[in-house]
């Protein structure tokens, strides 16, 4: 090999590794971070929550348009709490946390400029704190439960997304966040 015919080929393997380097760059991820609300469903071994509305934190990190990963905190308001033993029920409050980590995948509809749908699954904590008031059956207190239960196993959801600019993003979810929790919720990000 002469010396123009190895410096052509240094010249082409250089231009080659610059391409791929601006191409890595142009898809080395974005990161993102976001605010959600929703409500969530929880029941207990020894009784039911009603339904609370539940405020949250997210953040992620997107590998490229379509593949990422995310984290989650939410907990809810205060809620109704029931128990019933022997037939006798009892009343008092009760409120729920999760937190979660997930793998994401976005499907972006094709002709539909910014709307895509979401999956995502990986694994929550769910925390569960509740008690009711004792409840008087003659003389004695009958019938009270406090409960402090917390579990992790498989979550996941679905939902649907709008992405109004390159930097924005607007979802819809619904979650199994543990085994007797199910969270709807509506959240915006804003991306990096």
């Amino acid at each position: 090999m002469n010396t123009l015919q190895k410096t052509l080929i240094a010249l082409a393997t250089g231009s080659l590794l610059s391409v791929s380097a601006q191409a890595a760059v142009s898809y080395a991820g974005q990161p993102y971070v976001g605010v959600k609300v929703g409500q969530i469903d929880a029941d207990t071994d020894l009784g039911s929550l009603d339904k609370s509305t539940a405020y949250g934190v997210y953040g992620g990190y997107n590998f490229d348009p379509n593949v990422g990963v995310e984290v989650e905190y939410l907990g809810s308001d205060d809620s109704d709490y029931t128990y019933t033993k022997n037939g006798v029920t009892s009343t008092g409050e009760g409120d729920v946390k999760t937190y979660g980590a997930y793998g994401t995948y976005r499907y972006y509809l094709p002709n539909m400029s910014g709307l895509y749908a979401k999956g995502k699954l990986g694994v929550a904590k769910t925390d569960v704190e509740a008690a009711t008031t004792p409840v008087k059956v003659g003389d004695r207190n009958v019938s009270r439960a406090s409960v402090d239960s917390s579990s992790t196993g498989i979550a996941g959801g679905v939902g649907i997304g709008f992405a109004p600019s390159a930097n924005v993003g607007i979802e819809a979810e619904y979650s199994k966040v543990g085994s007797d929790a199910d969270l709807i919720s509506l959240g915006a990000h804003l991306k990096f």
